[in-house]
Parts: C-alpha cells; sequence; structure tokens
C-alpha cells in the first residue's frame, strides 16, 4: 500500500508574493542558473504554487583526490544529488517545501525564523520532548540536548529566562492532520524550529489541508502552559532601542578587537557547519576569502575597514559561505548566510544590557519576573495533592509535625531525625520533616520573614541533592526510616525521592497565594524548582491553614490517602 505522508521540512515565507511568478522571482536565479533547475507550474494542489527540479552533480569525489595520494591508488567516484523545491500559497501566506538538498534553494532572508517553534510550543507534548536547540544570551554557548525516548520540559534544561530556544522536538497532541489520521494509535513526532519537520499529507488535497491546519494552530491556539515561557523572550522591537544599539556597535566595529565580541554559529546551521570543509566569507570585497572554519578575526578587520556609519552594513551584506570542497577552486556550497549572524556582542545602555544573537538584539532579564511569577503560580495549585491539619496556636514545628505523622497510618516523622554530613560527619542535615508512604518528602515551615523560607528552600535542595548524589546518606536516612517503620521499611535501600512538598505558614496567618508570599521569596521558590525539577524532582507548594487556639476542640486533621510505595 503507498504512504499517505512523508516527513518533510516545510518553511513559511514572508515578504513573498502569493503568485506564481512572484514565488519564482523571489528565489535567487543565480543559484537556479548554477544548478540548472527547471521550474514547473502544478495545477492540481490548486493553489498558486512553483515546483523546481535539479541536480547538484560533481563528477568527481572530493575524497578521491587526497585518498589517491594517502594510499598510492587512483580511484575516481562521481557525486550526484538531487534537489528539488516546492512552493505553494494557500490562503495567501507562501510556504516552501524542499526535498533532498532543494532547501538550498531558498533564500534565507524569506524564512520566518520562529515559524516551526510557534508551532512546536502550542502542539508539543510537554512531557514528552525529544530534543531542543538553545542559546545563552552574552555566552556565545549553544546547547542541545537529545532525548529520543522523551521527557518532561524540566528534564531537558531549557527552562532558564536568559536561555534562547532555537528549536524543539518531541511528540505532538493528538491532531486533525493526514499522519494522524493513519498513525494507528502511534505517537507523532515533530521537529520544529525556522523550519517544522512533520509528516504531511501526499496527496494534493491533503497537503493543503494540513498546511491549513498548521497555520490554524500557529494563529488560535495558545501555547501549552510548561511551554510558554519560549515565547516570553523576544528581540528588541523598538525602533528608537534598535537605532542606538545600531549604532554603538558601529562604533565597537571600528576598535581594535578586544574580546567583546565573539562568534557562534547560526542556530539554523549546525549541520551545514559539521558537514562543511571550507568557509568562504565575502565582506566589501569582489572575491572571497577562504578559511578552514570562521575566521572572527579577518571578520572584523573587514568590518573596520570600512566607513563609520558603513561597518554593520558591511556585515549585514557580507556572506560567509559554508562549503564542501570539489576540486581545484570550486566548491559545493551548503548554506549561504549574513556574515552579522555569526557575531555575539553585548552593549549596555544606561542600566539596560542587550545582548546581539543570530543578527537580532534582545534585552537580558526582560523575562525574569515574569518567569519567576508563572513559576510560582504553578507551584501554588488550587487543588493541592496533599492537606495539612491547621497549626495549633503556641505548638512547637516538632510537636505539629509529630501530631500531623500519628494522625495519619503510614506517615513518619523525621523532624530532627537528621543524618550525618558527608562534608563534615560531626554536622547534621535534616533531610525532611514528614515522609509519605510513597516517598514523598515533605518539608514544614512556619514563616513570618522570607529567611525562614530561604532555609526551607536550600533544606529541599540539600536533601534532594544528598539523597542522589551520597550514597552513604541514602543507606543513613533509610536505616532511620526502617527504625521508625513499623513492618517494613517502606522504602528501597536505593532510594531518592521524586516529589517534595514544601508546606508553609504565613505570617499573620494569612493564606498562601502567589501575591501573598514574600517577593525575595518567589525568587527562591522558582530557583528552587527549577533546580530540583532538572533533577527529575517534582515540587508542589501548600498552605498550612489558619492557626487553632490550643483548646480548640475540632481541629480538623489531614484526611489525605496516598498510595504505598510500588516497588
Amino acid at each position: 500500500m503507498a504512504p499517505n505522508t512523508a516527513v518533510r521540512t516545510v518553511y513559511r515565507l514572508t515578504g513573498v508574493p502569493p503568485t506564481s511568478a512572484g514565488m519564482l522571482d523571489a528565489l535567487d536565479s543565480g543559484l537556479l542558473d548554477e544548478h540548472g533547475a527547471t521550474p514547473h507550474v502544478p495545477v492540481v494542489l490548486g493553489v498558486p504554487a512553483v515546483y523546481l527540479t535539479c541536480g547538484m552533480e560533481n563528477a568527481k569525489a572530493p575524497w578521491c583526490e587526497p585518498m589517491s595520494r594517502t594510499t598510492g591508488i587512483t580511484v575516481t567516484e562521481s557525486v550526484r544529488r538531487t534537489a528539488a523545491l516546492l512552493l505553494l500559497a494557500v490562503d495567501g501566506t507562501v510556504y516552501a517545501i524542499g526535498c533532498d538538498q532543494g532547501y538550498r534553494l531558498i533564500p534565507e532572508r524569506l524564512k520566518d525564523k520562529r515559524f516551526g517553534l510557534s508551532f512546536a510550543i502550542r502542539q508539543m507534548d510537554p512531557d514528552m520532548i525529544r530534543g531542543a536547540v538553545s542559546k545563552s544570551l552574552g555566552r556565545a554557548r549553544t546547547d542541545i540536548s537529545l532525548v529520543p525516548g522523551g521527557a518532561p520540559v524540566p528534564l531537558v534544561g531549557i527552562r532558564d529566562h536568559s536561555r534562547i530556544v532555537r528549536s524543539l522536538g518531541g511528540y505532538l497532541d493528538d491532531l486533525p492532520l493526514t499522519r494522524s489520521r493513519y498513525a494507528h494509535g502511534k505517537p507523532v513526532s515533530a521537529q520544529g524550529g525556522c523550519g517544522l519537520r512533520i509528516a504531511l499529507g501526499i496527496a494534493p488535497e491533503a497537503l493543503v489541508a494540513d498546511l491549513r491546519t498548521i497555520a490554524r494552530i500557529c494563529h488560535e491556539d495558545i501555547p501549552h502552559r510548561e511551554l510558554e515561557f519560549i515565547d516570553h523572550v523576544v528581540p528588541v522591537s523598538d525602533a528608537a532601542t534598535l537605532g542606538t544599539l545600531e549604532q554603538a556597535l558601529d562604533d565597537q566595529l571600528g576598535n581594535s578587537p578586544d574580546g567583546s565580541i565573539s562568534f557562534s554559529v547560526p542556530a539554523e546551521h549546525h549541520a551545514a557547519h559539521a558537514e562543511a570543509t571550507v568557509c568562504l566569507t565575502q565582506i566589501n570585497s569582489t572575491g572571497s576569502y577562504r578559511s578552514e572554519d570562521f575566521d572572527l578575526g579577518y571578520v572584523l578587520t573587514r568590518a573596520r575597514l570600512a566607513p563609520p556609519g558603513g561597518r554593520l552594513k558591511a556585515l549585514r551584506e557580507g556572506t560567509v559561505t559554508l562549503a564542501r570542497d570539489r576540486r581545484a577552486g570550486a566548491v559545493d556550497k551548503l548554506a549561504v548566510t549574513q556574515a552579522l549572524n555569526w557575531l555575539e556582542t553585548g552593549i549596555s545602555v544606561g542600566s539596560h544590557r542587550f545582548f546581539l544573537m543570530d543578527g537580532e538584539w534582545y534585552e537580558a532579564g526582560t523575562a525574569y519576573v515574569e518567569e519567576c511569577q508563572a513559576a510560582v503560580r504553578e507551584l501554588l495549585t488550587s487543588t493541592p495533592s496533599v492537606t495539612l491539619p491547621a497549626w495549633a496556636e503556641g505548638e512547637s514545628e516538632n510537636t505539629y509535625n509529630k501530631r500531623v505523622a500519628d494522625s495519619e497510618p503510614g506517615w513518619l516523622c523525621l523532624d530532627t531525625r537528621n543524618v550525618a554530613n558527608p562534608l563534615r560527619p560531626r554536622d547534621q542535615v535534616e533531610i525532611c520533616d514528614l515522609l509519605l508512604p510513597d516517598g514523598t518528602l515533605v518539608l514544614v515551615k512556619r514563616a513570618n520573614s522570607s529567611a525562614p523560607l530561604s532555609h526551607l528552600f536550600s533544606q529541599a535542595r540539600v536533601a534532594v541533592e544528598l539523597l542522589q548524589e551520597s550514597a552513604r546518606v541514602r543507606g543513613d536516612f533509610v536505616a532511620k526510616v526502617a527504625q521508625l517503620s513499623e513492618g517494613p521499611c517502606p522504602l528501597p535501600e536505593d532510594f531518592t525521592p521524586k516529589r517534595v512538598v514544601l508546606a508553609v505558614l504565613l505570617k499573620n496567618h494569612e493564606k498562601l497565594t502567589p501575591d501573598s508570599v514574600f517577593g525575595f521569596s518567589q525568587i527562591t521558590i522558582a530557583q528552587t524548582a527549577k533546580a530540583l525539577a532538572a533533577r527529575g524532582v517534582t515540587v508542589e507548594v501548600i498552605g498550612i491553614p489558619k492557626t487553632l487556639r490550643v483548646n480548640a476542640p475540632d481541629a480538623p486533621v489531614c484526611r489525605k490517602t496516598v498510595a504505598a510505595v510500588s516497588g
């Protein structure tokens, strides 16, 4: 049976007229002529479209000559790669789909850089992320995370207000695409960055319908709550600010190199960079400078030679071509980018700090407050998984914890039941106040200021790290639990926690809400949760009800039953 779908990478193009002639004119005619591309006009799609095909031939593979010198044996093998590019306009929006080397025929300037990522954050399952590419502001660093089987967002390590996510791969929620209709219960995956790599319908009507569905999702759906942080960091768009930054960068480019400008591979071209054997740089010159890799010193020198006010323009118009050697003086081009897109630097305007990345400016810290607030809102759920009784007036923390443990079968009070600190055995470490039958650690604190909460959050982080990293601490902790348990120890010998509950009684008996948490504590809560999530531990923050009078006859007790540990 013939397949109904094929995995393709689709790009959304901007500034391209949605007509067959307009789409063809938007392409690089010189590049099309170089490869002998043949244009076609498909009519079966029912929408304006252009289809180009060509072969990229090399009579002699680039490895032949050097290997003949190495072995003394002359061998000649040819190389032929194919390329196809389909441009089609659906409801006034132009899309490009390349086959084999066809993606190389799409000019970079036409691509909507966030198209694939916009779809991914709206449709990808946040608990089944398979990979991500992210860049850190001001560090000239790219991080690539791969989890083939899929993992929750925190374990991928991309949730950071100073990190720009460029690409996201994973399994999709159910959606009405052709691939979903024929999936037979199998998970559907996609990779979203500048382009969107996904299974699309092969039949003309199916392909057009899939593109309409993708467009609707990007336009109408809201991002997943766990992925919306990716949209929080956006390029600077204020014209006055951009003018100031560009003038400052132009001036900076006129100075002798001092290390303030670094470089990184543009986000969409890591594969081409890995495959390339030569880098061709052309800035304010008729010829190209040839090097094995990107040469920052050369680029800065060429920019410095441009007149003031024209240095940034020279980098925007200049190109860096990643290529493979073919024969003497000839190369096989893999990617052509703006020279500016390779540079990274930071510039301050007053108290504001901005960073250049992939040719765009970002302000540091713009998402910091929003990220902290969002993290606190997520942690303080309206339906807590654990309900604790009220804290009686005048009751000590130890007395309260014992009373809570006594009120529920299987709960253990470990308040003051400390273990030795492996860093300094004479010191003691408290792992938790209460232990639930399913291995959840509960830490309890009464707080009149942010200081006790900071101690609580630090304790949670230290407890988790010691249990995960120290066999001695694990052994001591499990031994104490075994001593206190009635019957078999509920924890395995290699126990590490999967969940931590932070239980807080605020001053003046306020109800625990995102607004009632101290500002400083909101930051430390967010930082703690992020650090523990990266270790595979979920965090929940719950409030303890207002205090009761000591002689209150009907003090409520916890009625939450937790499933026993399995295995």
